[in-house]
This record gives C-alpha cells, structure tokens and sequence, in this order.
C-alpha cells in the first residue's frame, strides 16, 4: 500500500519542483536590479560603480505617484467650467519642487464683476528647497499686490517692503479688484516687476539684518559680528543661497486673458481642440514659454551683452551659467548675484558658526549679476484663436499643462498634449506609442525654444491611460507608462542615486471651458499648497 502510493508522490514532487522553485524566485524572492551610481573612490575623486537595489512592488510605486495628487473642477459665476489636477513626484530627499494656486472673486461693486483671477505655479528649487517653499507661499499675493497697485493708480510705485505689504491685513480683508479697462501690456509689466521685486527682498533682507545690528563702534572699527545664532539667521540666508525657477499662468476671466511668467526652464504647453475639414478635428499644440538655459540663442546672447567683451567665451558654457547653473534665470542663486565680498561678509556673519558655509563664487566670477528672476511674460487670449484666426463656436475645451523640467526631460510638447488630450477623450488601459498619433491627431502652433540638453526618449513601448488625476497620468508615462517593469526600475531607485536618472517632478493641468452658466458655483477657493 505505502509502496504503491510513493510513485504518484514522487512524480508530483518531480514537475511541481522547478514550477515551486520558479514561484520562489519570481514571486516570493525579493527582485533586485543594478545600475551604475557615482561615488568617492579611495582617493577622493568621483569615480563609477554598480549598485544592487531593490525592485519595488508596483502598487507601491503607484501609490508614491499618487499620494500628493490634487483634483478640482467647480463652474465659476461667468459661465468658465474649471478643471485642474496637480501631482509630483520627488527624487531628491527631501522633494525641491513646491506648487500652489489660488483663486481670487471679484467683488459685486467691482465693474468687471462677474470674473475671476486664477493662479496656478509650479516653482522648480535647485540647491535646496528653502526659495521653492518661500515662493510657493509668497508669489502669487506679490503679483496680486502689484496689480492691485496697477488698479489704484498705474503711475505709483510702492513705498514700503513687499514682504511687509504681504503681511499687510489688506490682503485678508479685501479681494484683488481689476480695473474694467486692463491694459495686457501694463498688466504683463506688473507680473514682471513683482517677480523682480520678490527677488530683490530675497537678496536684501540678509543685508538689512546685519546692517540693523552693527552698532556705531563696529561701523566704525569695520568689524563683522556673528549673527549665526540670530533667529532670522538661516531664515533670510538659504532662500536666497538656494535657487529656484518659477512658472506662474494668471487667468483673468473677466477679460478673457491669459498671461504666462516664466523664470527659469520649466515649461507651459496649451493643447487646443479645434474642428477640420473631415469632422474629424484635432489638438493644436501651443508652447507658452521658452526654456531659459544657455542653450537658448536668445538667452545666450542676452547674457552675454550683460557683461563685458572678455567674457563671452565663458560667461556661459556647455549650456551653463559659468559653467555650473542650467537655469539663465532664477530666484535667488545668490553665489551668481551677490559681489564677492558680499558674499564672504554674509557667510562670515551668518553661515560659519552654523557649520554650513557657503560654497564659492565660480571660478570665473567676476561681474555679477550673471542671473535674473526677471520673468519673460506671455500673453494670449483664453480663447486661444484656431489656426485660421476665428473664434471657435460652441463649448471648445482648451487645457494648459504647467510643469518643471523633470517632466520635459522625459517627455515631448507633442507627447504631452496626446497624452492629456487622450485622456480626455476617454481612452483607457495601454495604448502601443506609434499608436496614439493616429487616435489623437495633433497639430504644431507655436513651438517655443528647446532650452533643454534632451536625453535619448525610448520611442518603442505603450502609453498608459490608468490614473483619472491628469497629473499622475503624465507622471507615469514620463517613467514608464504601460512599460511596468521600466516604471518600476526606475522609481525604484532611492535619492541620492535617482537624481542620476530622474529628476524631481511637479505637473498641474488646468482645462476650461466656456458656457457652463447654469452650472455655476459661487464658492471662492482658498489658496492651495503643496510643499
């Protein structure tokens, strides 16, 4: 009996064997991956190795694209359907992008009413997160401070600080007012002067810190004091070491415009449906900015009549400002900003007795400023004309995707607009790349300035349409889209190695649509943040 019995067991043990032993290791084992990561070798100097890590679980890496993912829709009182989502993803540890946007009513006595301003920035920090998270609370009221100047009186200029007039209760107890006869030229200027200005406080307010406590003998004996243990010590010196690109879109409903700031070298992409000669119709893709690099002939040649003749061969390099900062404009970056011996004397008051100097000017640094905050500013109608000029008819969807250059790394004008413009048509699951062209048709409007040193963009694959956030939905195809096994190599490496392959991400899409009057919801909302 027991002999009898023995051989089905054994040739159960015998084809179930490698089918348990297969389960084991693809299933039940942990999944490892290598990369190639730079390190200090033994002598100090950056040399490469491989690196083994851990293959992450998808829902895991699913639930980390998800986890900061925002989505509103709400229809206004003038009849603009709203639709806006924002997500990111961090590499670095901890994450340097930040966002925020804010929606401002008019008032019932304003002569423009009804009508809205909606803000929407993505600000992309380099060096640290200290400027990207200061200008995630205080950008948007510095614009909206500055057109409420415009409104008042257009010929003033403001007499205190802009940060004290942000602290103002002005801003708590009254709403922004735009006058009836808005000038999109003194409008554009406004936006730009308040980016400058905010800048400007930036750089300052460590120097009237220590100016406010040099006594009379130390002005006169020139001797430095150290501020280090100051309370505002860090507070006022990391936003302005530290830097950070910024991209504001400014909504005007009441006239029915559309303005862009650009700092830096994220990046604005409109995707506009219009109808064709077949019935058919398509996506025209617009590009509302320019990426501000060295790479850009514009820019270069801007930064190169800022300095001296002997210069030019070197005020940029490879792309890079001196060689070092991608970005030709930037908050704060004070190391490109502030004289030498500005810089010494506030390291020396502030940043030694707290162990963190600052690091050195570039070694070619000689006649700063090599950087601005200074935005180049867009304007279109939210219209967004078709093609031939004429004003669509009926309920015409237009979308703006907002998104720091983590996203542009990976993904192109054109990619972004199908992707977003097939996700709102409805196409779920995944979807083969050569694919997608033909089931969301799209056309070149403006096409913007590459700024970018582009790396080489897997064209083979699928596109996945999972994620009802828009945000997220970009995200996971800039990794990997319906590629999961690629998705999760390359989420799955821990910062600071993911900085090699990845770079932080923030993305927010804000689609619109008119004649929605019905529908209208008389809520304001209040500002939204994500640090």
């Amino acid at each position: 009996m027991l002999r009898r019995a023995w051989k089905p067991i054994a040739a159960t043990v015998a084809v179930g064997g490698p089918a348990y032993y297969y389960y084991k290791t693809y299933h039940s084992a942990p999944q490892t991956f290598d990369i190639n990561v730079r390190s200090r070798g033994p002598t100090g100097k950056a040399e490469m190795s491989t690196k083994t890590f851990l293959l992450s679980p998808l829902k895991d890496l699913e639930a980390r694209i998800r986890q900061d993912a925002i989505s509103e829709s709400q229809v206004r009182p003038d009849g603009l359907a709203w639709k806006y989502t924002t997500a990111q993803l961090a590499s670095n540890d901890p994450i340097e992008d930040a966002f925020t946007s804010q929606i401002v009513q008019r008032d019932e006595s304003d002569p423009s009413y009804p009508g809205d301003y909606l803000f929407f920035a993505v600000m992309d920090g380099h060096g640290g997160f200290e400027t990207s998270r200061l200008l995630s609370r205080v950008l948007i009221k510095a614009v909206a401070l500055e057109l409420t100047d415009l409104v008042k009186d257009p010929k003033s200029a403001p007499k205190t600080g802009l940060l004290d007039r942000i602290k103002s209760s002005l801003w708590l107890s009254s709403p922004v007012k735009v006058p009836g006869d808005a000038d999109p030229s003194r409008v554009s200027q406004a936006i730009e002067q308040a980016f400058v200005k905010l800048d400007n406080e930036l750089l300052q307010t460590p120097l009237r810190i220590l100016a406010n406590n040099i006594d009379a003998e130390g002005w006169k004996n020139k001797t430095i004091p150290d501020l280090s243990q100051h309370p505002l010590a860090l507070t006022s010196m990391l936003p302005a070491i530290s830097g950070s690109c910024a991209l504001l879109a400014v909504f005007d409903t009441a006239h029915r415009d559309l303005y862009v700031a650009c700092t830096g070298d994220s990046r604005a992409v409109a995707g506009v449906w219009e109808p064709t000669s077949d019935g058919k119709g398509q996506w025209r893709i617009e590009v509302l900015s320019e990426d501000q690099t060295g790479r850009n002939p514009s820019e270069l040649a801007r930064v190169r009549s800022e300095h001296p003749k002997d210069e030019e061969d070197y005020v940029v390099r490879e792309g890079r400002i001196l060689g070092g900062l991608e970005p030709s404009r930037a908050f704060g970056d004070a190391r490109y900003k502030w004289p030498r011996p500005v810089q010494e004397t506030l390291n020396e008051v502030f940043m030694v007795g707290n162990d963190r100097p600052m690091r050195n000017p570039p070694a070619l640094f000689k006649t700063p400023p090599y950087v601005t905050a200074r935005p180049v500013v867009t304007h279109r109608k939210m219209s967004l004309p078709s093609s031939s000029g004429q004003q669509p008819s009926g309920k015409a969807t237009r979308f703006l995707v907002l998104a720091t250059d983590g996203l542009w790394d990976q993904l192109s004008n054109d990619e972004v607009v199908s992707l977003v413009a097939g996700h709102l048509s409805g196409l779920k699951g995944t979807v083969p790349k050569s694919e997608l062209p033909n089931l969301v048709p799209t056309t070149s409007g403006s096409a913007g300035v590459e700024g970018k040193n582009k790396k080489i963009i897997n064209k083979e694959g699928s596109w996945a349409f999972k994620d009802d956030n828009l945000s997220a939905h970009l995200i996971r195809n800039a990794f990997g889209g319906g590629d999961e096994l690629s998705l999760r190599r390359l989420l799955s490496i821990p910062s600071p190695y993911s900085r090699r392959y990845r770079d932080d991400v923030t993305v927010t899409v804000v689609s619109w649509e008119d004649g929605n009057e019905q529908q209208a919801q008389f809520t304001t909302e209040k500002l939204k943040s994500k640090l």
